[in-house]
């Protein structure tokens, strides 16, 4: 999902060792703790307090938009999926404790995942869950997601070809508990609950329909809209009609209010605003002691500041990083400096298959001139005040870097304008510092501009980021300037998060919506629902969140390896795949801030920072 986009905004073992774990962690059934609070404020008072409400500031202009768990790319966000529909429907496996990247199966609907007949069968054993409207969580509600799945995963943001649910041979349900995969072949146990079964969310039969006014099919029906492929794709369209129209999310008995998780939506306005309110049916043992939990939208940074500043009216919002050193400011109105640091990377990407710079874009020589002129450090230091970390590859160097190799902490891409000059010039480009670079040696020989690129073509790039945030537009008018010293023209602009992230979507050339250039929607990635860092989802031919359809034989081959290694090989594969990826560049890396720099009630209480984004208020109380 970024520190916005969950997808787009998301370990302090050695490689080996960290494997053990996970493996152990999803074969164990000892459930990880639920406490283990990663940030929580502190104050003399000690006496907890019942009830009371919780108010929470969204990111700028990161509205939730979308409340149906099946993503397309447009809405594939930590604001619609972490922080908003996962408050209401539960994954099937919960991820993170805390800072912790592990499986939390005290908080999943299911016992660990158990593997058989050589990694190829997979039974999943379901616990006593309840939907809202007194239904059971049961097998069926599983088979209801994997059959939108099948029927609809050109619109399943998380999709990979040849992957989930591609690489599911049968399924059935031999009980109302339990569900059974037999899988294509064999696979690496973590990666498949990390990155495959994780992304499934059960969906109660209340949502199996196509027109308003139906009624839902028993769980025990043969014939419900789901179980034939027509069907599904009826009831898909008719769930994302609703699912785009703000106006249904809170309103009275919508089939949204059917729910498993701590939380129901009680009020919800065109502006974002989301007000929940306790799930009295919620089967999971923590339940909610704040009595409303509310978020609230916020156009900039700066508009959030305002409010927070004056000590009302938010009790979990976020200082601008412009603003940092006014953390005193905060403590004397009784706040607490809390940084939310996600297990994610930071990236902008380009769009390969735009029918005039696309193939200026697939030249790797192209996208290592434009990294050369991306100033990380300088950029952390200037514009987020060093509260960021640099990106050099795909897997997250923090919280911990269990999965990082040294490659990932190393710049192959220093800043340097004349480097980037140079690649341009002994690649057929005339350079001119402070106009535009035109290629005036087109072909496909060592030293000329590349395939598709014709004479007198132009280094002259369209470049959108989110609004809202100071630094971010301190950054992008850093790289406007660097990249004409080398005669590389960016036109510069921005729009709302929800607006970029709805832009950057992969596209044919021959489509009206392919004229998109680059888009920077300014949060990156974060891993999940794929939890294992192995890029699938993201780099993949034709995945569902490879935004700018960037493909490559070597790439699918070592993403592919990552898959199928062995326990004792898998860090070894993963390497291979993040090396690749570092150098070959098929997006544009960027420092990643942390996701917030929190600033906390100090009465409030109960705080933990997912390092994947999601909120758990219902951990959430108060003292006095």
């Amino acid at each position: 999902m970024l520190s916005k986009k969950t997808r787009r905004i998301a370990t302090a073992l050695a490689s080996t060792a960290a494997t053990a774990t996970l493996l152990a962690a999803c074969g164990s059934s000892t459930s990880s703790s639920t406490s283990g609070t990663s940030s929580s404020s502190s104050s003399g008072a000690t006496t907890k307090v019942a009830g009371g409400t919780a108010t929470f500031a969204e990111g700028p202009n990161a509205t939730p938009n979308y409340i149906f768990p099946l993503a397309s790319g447009a809405y594939f966000s930590v604001a619609n999926l972490s922080q908003f529909q996962e408050l209401m429907y539960r994954p099937l496996y919960f991820f993170g404790n805390g800072s912790d990247v592990l499986i939390n199966n005290s908080l999943s609907l299911a016992n660990p995942p158990v593997f058989s007949n050589n990694d190829q069968t997979v039974t999943i054993t379901l616990k006593n869950y309840k939907w809202s409207n007194g239904e059971t969580v049961n097998a069926r509600d599983v088979l209801f997601w994997m059959n939108m799945v099948k029927a609809n995963k050109a619109n399943w943001a998380a999709y990979v070809p040849g992957a989930f649910p591609d690489n599911i041979v049968s399924m059935s349900s031999p009980n109302s508990s339990t569900v059974v995969f037999n899988l294509n072949k064999s696979y690496n146990p973590t990666w498949f609950t990390y990155n495959e079964l994780s992304q499934i969310t059960p969906m109660p039969m209340a949502w199996d329909i196509t027109a308003a006014g139906q009624t839902p099919p028993s769980p025990t029906a043969t014939n419900a809209p789901d179980q034939t492929t027509a069907g599904a794709v009826a009831v898909y369209n008719y769930l994302n009609s609703l699912s785009k129209n703000t106006t249904t999310f809170a309103a009275p008995n919508s089939i949204w209010s059917v729910v498993d998780g701590p939380w129901k939506l009680s009020g919800f306005t065109n502006a974002g605003k989301a007000t929940f309110v306790p799930n009295p049916a919620y089967s999971g043992t923590q339940k909610a002691s704040l009595s409303k939990f509310i978020e609230l939208p916020f156009t900039s940074d700066t508009a959030e500041y305002n409010v927070l500043r004056t000590g009302t009216g938010i009790d979990y919002g976020y200082i601008p990083v412009t603003d940092v050193a006014q953390k005193g400011l905060m403590a004397s109105q009784g706040y607490t400096f809390s940084p939310w640091i996600l297990f994610s990377f930071n990236y902008w990407v380009l769009n390969f298959n735009n029918p005039t710079v696309g193939p200026i874009y697939q030249q790797p020589y192209v996208r290592q001139a434009l990294q050369h002129l991306i100033d990380q450090p300088q950029w952390i230091s200037s514009f987020y005040k060093g509260y960021a970390v640099p990106t050099y590859g795909p897997v997250p160097t923090v919280p911990s870097a269990a999965f990082a190799d040294s490659q990932s902490k190393t710049n192959p891409f220093p800043y340097s304008v004349s480097t980037a000059v140079s690649l341009l010039k002994s690649h057929g480009w005339t350079v001119t510092p402070n106009g535009t670079d035109t290629c005036t040696s087109p072909g496909t020989g060592a030293t000329q501009c590349g395939a598709g690129i014709a004479q007198g073509a132009q280094m002259n790039f369209n470049l959108q980021y989110a609004s809202g945030t100071q630094a971010v537009q301190q950054a992008m008018a850093a790289f406007k300037s660097a990249a004409a010293q080398a005669g590389i023209t960016i036109s510069v602009s921005s729009s709302t998060f929800n607006q970029v992230i709805s832009n950057a979507t992969p596209c044919t050339a021959t489509q009206a919506a392919c004229k998109w250039n680059m888009e920077n929607w300014a949060g990156g990635w974060t891993y999940a629902p794929d939890y294992y860092p192995t890029g699938g989802g993201l780099f993949a031919t034709g995945a569902g969140s490879n935004f700018g359809s960037y493909s490559s034989p070597t790439a699918d081959k070592l993403i592919a390896a990552t898959h199928t290694a062995p326990a004792s090989q898998s860090q070894s594969a993963l390497n291979a795949y993040q090396d690749y990826i570092a150098t070959n560049l098929p997006v544009l890396f960027q420092p990643n801030p942390d996701y917030e720099l929190g600033e906390i009630r100090s009465t409030l209480h109960g705080i933990q920072h997912n390092a994947f984004g999601v909120l758990l208020p219902e951990f959430w109380y108060y003292t006095k």
